[in-house]
Protein backbone atom coordinates (compact mmCIF):
# COMPACT_ATOMS: atom_id res chain seq x y z
CA UNK A 1 0.00 0.00 0.00
CA UNK A 2 1.45 3.36 -0.99
CA UNK A 3 2.06 6.15 1.49
CA UNK A 4 -0.47 8.34 -0.34
CA UNK A 5 -3.13 5.63 -0.08
CA UNK A 6 -2.43 5.20 3.63
CA UNK A 7 -2.88 8.92 4.11
CA UNK A 8 -6.17 8.90 2.24
CA UNK A 9 -7.47 5.96 4.26
CA UNK A 10 -6.41 7.63 7.47
CA UNK A 11 -8.24 10.80 6.51
CA UNK A 12 -11.34 8.80 5.56
CA UNK A 13 -11.32 7.04 8.92
CA UNK A 14 -10.95 10.37 10.71
CA UNK A 15 -13.86 11.87 8.79
CA UNK A 16 -16.00 8.78 9.41
CA UNK A 17 -15.24 8.90 13.12
CA UNK A 18 -16.19 12.57 13.21
CA UNK A 19 -19.44 11.91 11.39
CA UNK A 20 -20.39 9.12 13.78
CA UNK A 21 -19.43 11.18 16.81
CA UNK A 22 -16.97 8.59 18.10
CA UNK A 23 -16.00 9.23 21.71
CA UNK A 24 -12.50 10.63 22.11
CA UNK A 25 -9.72 9.37 24.35
CA UNK A 26 -10.06 12.51 26.45
CA UNK A 27 -13.75 11.72 27.04
CA UNK A 28 -12.93 8.13 27.96
CA UNK A 29 -10.41 9.27 30.58
CA UNK A 30 -12.98 11.60 32.15
CA UNK A 31 -15.93 9.19 32.22
CA UNK A 32 -15.09 5.82 33.73
CA UNK A 33 -17.18 2.67 33.38
CA UNK A 34 -18.10 1.29 36.79
CA UNK A 35 -17.73 4.72 38.36
CA UNK A 36 -19.78 7.23 36.40
CA UNK A 37 -21.90 4.69 34.55
CA UNK A 38 -22.65 0.98 34.55
CA UNK A 39 -22.88 -1.17 31.44
CA UNK A 40 -25.92 -3.44 31.50
CA UNK A 41 -25.47 -6.94 30.15
CA UNK A 42 -27.51 -7.80 28.26
CA UNK A 43 -28.53 -4.45 26.82
CA UNK A 44 -32.27 -3.84 26.71
CA UNK A 45 -34.19 -3.14 23.48
CA UNK A 46 -34.97 0.48 22.67
CA UNK A 47 -37.91 2.09 20.90
CA UNK A 48 -36.35 4.76 18.71
CA UNK A 49 -35.92 4.91 14.91
CA UNK A 50 -32.81 3.54 13.24
CA UNK A 51 -29.96 6.01 13.59
CA UNK A 52 -31.26 7.41 16.88
CA UNK A 53 -29.89 6.73 20.37
CA UNK A 54 -32.44 6.47 23.17
CA UNK A 55 -31.93 8.47 26.37
CA UNK A 56 -34.34 7.24 29.04
CA UNK A 57 -35.44 8.61 32.39
CA UNK A 58 -36.93 6.08 34.78
CA UNK A 59 -39.14 8.17 37.05
CA UNK A 60 -42.41 8.43 38.92
CA UNK A 61 -44.78 11.35 39.25
CA UNK A 62 -45.12 10.27 42.88
CA UNK A 63 -41.36 10.64 43.49
CA UNK A 64 -40.37 13.97 45.11
CA UNK A 65 -36.77 13.56 43.92
CA UNK A 66 -38.06 13.27 40.33
CA UNK A 67 -40.02 16.48 40.85
CA UNK A 68 -36.87 18.25 42.06
CA UNK A 69 -34.93 16.79 39.12
CA UNK A 70 -37.19 18.36 36.51
CA UNK A 71 -35.02 21.45 36.14
CA UNK A 72 -32.06 19.20 35.40
CA UNK A 73 -34.10 17.19 32.92
CA UNK A 74 -35.03 20.36 31.03
CA UNK A 75 -31.33 21.18 30.66
CA UNK A 76 -30.57 17.61 29.58
CA UNK A 77 -33.39 17.70 27.04
CA UNK A 78 -32.19 21.01 25.60
CA UNK A 79 -28.62 19.76 25.22
CA UNK A 80 -29.27 16.31 23.72
CA UNK A 81 -27.19 15.50 20.63
CA UNK A 82 -29.10 15.67 17.36
CA UNK A 83 -29.20 11.87 17.05
CA UNK A 84 -30.53 11.30 20.59
CA UNK A 85 -34.20 10.88 21.48
CA UNK A 86 -35.68 11.22 24.97
CA UNK A 87 -37.92 8.52 26.40
CA UNK A 88 -39.63 8.03 29.77
CA UNK A 89 -40.39 4.85 31.73
CA UNK A 90 -42.64 5.18 34.77
CA UNK A 91 -41.81 3.01 37.79
CA UNK A 92 -44.53 1.58 40.05
CA UNK A 93 -42.86 -0.07 43.03
CA UNK A 94 -44.04 2.40 45.72
CA UNK A 95 -47.75 1.76 46.10
CA UNK A 96 -48.01 3.83 49.31
CA UNK A 97 -47.38 7.01 47.28
CA UNK A 98 -49.71 5.96 44.43
CA UNK A 99 -46.94 5.10 41.98
CA UNK A 100 -49.03 2.35 40.28
CA UNK A 101 -51.85 4.85 39.76
CA UNK A 102 -49.50 7.45 38.30
CA UNK A 103 -47.86 4.82 36.08
CA UNK A 104 -51.28 3.91 34.71
CA UNK A 105 -52.05 7.61 34.25
CA UNK A 106 -48.79 8.34 32.41
CA UNK A 107 -49.16 5.37 30.06
CA UNK A 108 -52.79 6.32 29.41
CA UNK A 109 -51.75 9.89 28.62
CA UNK A 110 -49.09 8.55 26.25
CA UNK A 111 -51.68 6.39 24.49
CA UNK A 112 -53.97 9.41 24.12
CA UNK A 113 -51.16 11.65 22.87
CA UNK A 114 -51.37 14.14 25.74
CA UNK A 115 -48.46 13.08 27.95
CA UNK A 116 -45.79 15.48 26.69
CA UNK A 117 -47.78 18.68 27.00
CA UNK A 118 -48.92 17.79 30.54
CA UNK A 119 -45.67 16.34 31.91
CA UNK A 120 -44.57 19.30 34.00
CA UNK A 121 -48.11 20.18 35.01
CA UNK A 122 -48.65 16.67 36.34
CA UNK A 123 -45.68 17.04 38.70
CA UNK A 124 -47.01 20.40 39.87
CA UNK A 125 -50.48 18.94 40.45
CA UNK A 126 -48.92 16.41 42.83
CA UNK A 127 -46.14 18.40 44.50
CA UNK A 128 -47.10 22.04 44.02
CA UNK A 129 -48.95 24.15 46.62
CA UNK A 130 -52.55 22.97 46.94
CA UNK A 131 -51.98 20.43 44.17
CA UNK A 132 -55.23 18.64 43.28
CA UNK A 133 -53.42 15.29 43.05
CA UNK A 134 -51.22 15.63 46.15
CA UNK A 135 -50.21 12.43 47.89
CA UNK A 136 -48.56 14.18 50.86
CA UNK A 137 -49.97 16.78 53.24
CA UNK A 138 -47.50 19.63 52.81
CA UNK A 139 -48.04 20.87 56.37
CA UNK A 140 -47.54 17.60 58.21
CA UNK A 141 -45.36 15.94 55.52
CA UNK A 142 -47.39 12.79 56.01
CA UNK A 143 -49.17 10.73 53.39
CA UNK A 144 -52.74 11.79 52.90
CA UNK A 145 -55.34 9.32 54.12
CA UNK A 146 -57.20 9.79 50.84
CA UNK A 147 -54.92 9.22 47.89
CA UNK A 148 -55.93 10.42 44.39
CA UNK A 149 -58.05 8.12 42.22
CA UNK A 150 -58.02 7.50 38.49
CA UNK A 151 -61.13 9.69 38.29
CA UNK A 152 -59.22 12.55 39.96
CA UNK A 153 -56.40 12.15 37.46
CA UNK A 154 -58.89 11.99 34.58
CA UNK A 155 -60.42 15.30 35.65
CA UNK A 156 -56.95 16.87 35.76
CA UNK A 157 -56.11 15.75 32.22
CA UNK A 158 -59.55 16.82 30.99
CA UNK A 159 -58.89 20.30 32.41
CA UNK A 160 -55.78 20.47 30.23
CA UNK A 161 -57.83 19.85 27.08
CA UNK A 162 -57.76 17.27 24.32
CA UNK A 163 -59.68 14.55 26.14
CA UNK A 164 -62.73 14.15 28.38
CA UNK A 165 -62.57 12.60 31.82
CA UNK A 166 -64.73 9.73 30.60
CA UNK A 167 -62.40 9.02 27.67
CA UNK A 168 -59.41 9.03 29.97
CA UNK A 169 -60.94 6.59 32.48
CA UNK A 170 -62.02 4.24 29.69
CA UNK A 171 -58.53 4.24 28.16
CA UNK A 172 -56.92 3.78 31.57
CA UNK A 173 -58.82 0.53 32.09
CA UNK A 174 -57.99 -0.89 28.66
CA UNK A 175 -56.08 -4.10 28.02
CA UNK A 176 -53.38 -2.23 26.10
CA UNK A 177 -52.61 0.01 29.06
CA UNK A 178 -52.48 -3.01 31.38
CA UNK A 179 -50.01 -4.65 28.99
CA UNK A 180 -47.79 -1.59 28.79
CA UNK A 181 -47.73 -1.30 32.58
CA UNK A 182 -46.39 -4.84 32.81
CA UNK A 183 -43.83 -4.06 30.12
CA UNK A 184 -42.67 -0.97 32.03
CA UNK A 185 -42.27 -2.98 35.23
CA UNK A 186 -40.25 -5.62 33.38
CA UNK A 187 -38.03 -2.97 31.82
CA UNK A 188 -37.38 -1.23 35.15
CA UNK A 189 -36.40 -4.60 36.60
CA UNK A 190 -34.11 -5.37 33.65
CA UNK A 191 -32.46 -1.97 34.03
CA UNK A 192 -31.63 -2.94 37.65
CA UNK A 193 -32.99 0.40 38.81
CA UNK A 194 -32.75 0.92 42.56
CA UNK A 195 -34.08 4.46 42.81
CA UNK A 196 -35.59 7.28 40.83
CA UNK A 197 -34.74 9.27 38.86
CA UNK A 198 -32.38 7.01 36.91
CA UNK A 199 -31.03 7.82 33.46
CA UNK A 200 -30.00 5.33 30.79
CA UNK A 201 -28.49 5.63 27.33
CA UNK A 202 -29.18 3.15 24.53
CA UNK A 203 -30.70 0.63 26.92
CA UNK A 204 -27.23 -0.36 28.09
CA UNK A 205 -25.52 2.49 29.96
CA UNK A 206 -27.02 3.30 33.38
CA UNK A 207 -25.81 6.61 34.80
CA UNK A 208 -24.68 6.65 38.43
CA UNK A 209 -26.23 9.75 40.00
CA UNK A 210 -24.04 9.63 43.08
CA UNK A 211 -20.97 10.50 41.00
CA UNK A 212 -22.56 13.53 39.30
CA UNK A 213 -23.80 16.87 40.58
CA UNK A 214 -23.84 19.75 38.10
CA UNK A 215 -26.02 19.90 35.02
CA UNK A 216 -22.91 19.89 32.85
CA UNK A 217 -21.89 16.56 34.39
CA UNK A 218 -25.10 14.99 33.14
CA UNK A 219 -25.13 16.67 29.75
CA UNK A 220 -21.46 15.91 29.06
CA UNK A 221 -21.72 12.28 30.17
CA UNK A 222 -24.87 11.70 28.13
CA UNK A 223 -23.22 13.27 25.08
CA UNK A 224 -20.20 11.01 25.60
CA UNK A 225 -22.35 7.87 25.89
CA UNK A 226 -24.40 8.81 22.84
CA UNK A 227 -21.14 9.24 20.89
CA UNK A 228 -19.83 5.98 22.28
CA UNK A 229 -22.96 4.12 21.20
CA UNK A 230 -22.97 5.80 17.79
CA UNK A 231 -19.39 4.69 17.22
CA UNK A 232 -20.22 1.03 17.89
CA UNK A 233 -22.93 0.84 15.23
Amino acid sequence: MTMARRALLGMAALLLGSALGVATAADASKWVEGRHYTVLRPAQPTQVPTGKVEVTEVFSYGCPACFQFQGMMEKIKASLPANAQLNFVHASWNSSESWPLFQRSFITAQALGIADKSHGAMFTAIWGPNGPLAVVDMQTQRLKSRQPSIEDVARFYASRGGVTAEQFVQAAKSFSVETRMKQSDALVKAYLVEGTPTLLVAGKYRINNSMLSAATDYTDLIAYLVKKESGTR
